[in-house]
């Protein structure tokens, strides 16, 4: 029962905080010449528009389930055509960069809010509110790795020369497995949760 009713609770702040992510994308191509997501309808705030079985319902349960510290996935990817933006190489990293951006603003919207709303909420309510800053600060790390398909591979490769880019982006169809790899291998324990707790620390959450 109380597993059940952290689900119903927890789940649709992470949900947001995934389906938000994913629009920055779309709206950041959109504003630089690219129409893909919009046309495809992957601009709006339906979250069923957005799910990955895998990264937005299996692995999230998954670390509820086993109550892990963290929790983290990834939504379906807003396609994105590069080479209709207006400067690809150079556009890239901010279309990249508008997903993790957009975690860490609400992030900081939130705890701000929630500094000066506190004496005023239930506790609950306040529960809920620092659970939606640290999945926001725990989405905006984990798709800053420079891992293909997660976002920051698309801020490298839009850095790195244009043979070393092309590289990195083939590597693509492994995404799944090197982002399980790097899991394996403690990628989250040793450098990206004491990251997220000094973020938590600078906004007073």
């Amino acid at each position: 029962m109380e597993f059940l009713l952290s689900l119903l609770l927890l789940f649709p702040v992470f949900m947001m905080a995934v389906v938000i992510h994913e629009v920055s994308h779309g709206w950041a191509a959109l504003r630089l010449g690219d129409d893909t997501a919009l046309r495809a309808g992957r601009l709006t705030l339906n979250p069923l528009k957005h799910i990955d079985p895998i990264g937005t319902v299996v692995l999230p349960l998954a670390l509820v389930f086993f109550r892990s510290p963290f929790v983290f996935g990834w939504a379906k990817p807003v396609p994105v055509s590069f080479l209709d933006l207006a400067h690809p190489k150079r556009d890239m990293i901010w279309v990249g960069a508008a997903g993790p951006l957009s975690n860490f603003l609400m992030a900081g919207a939130t705890a701000s809010l929630l500094r000066w709303a506190a004496p005023f909420l239930p506790e609950w309510i306040q529960a809920l509110a620092q659970y939606f800053v640290l999945v926001n600060l725990v989405l905006g790390t984990f798709n800053l790795l420079p891992i293909p398909p997660l976002d920051g591979s698309r801020i490298l490769a839009g850095i790195l020369p244009a043979s070393w880019a092309r590289r990195l982006l083939a590597l693509e169809p492994w995404g799944i497995v090197l982002v399980l790899a790097a899991l394996y291998l403690g990628v989250m324990e040793r450098f990206l949760w004491p990251l997220v707790r000094l973020l938590l620390k600078g906004l007073g959450v």
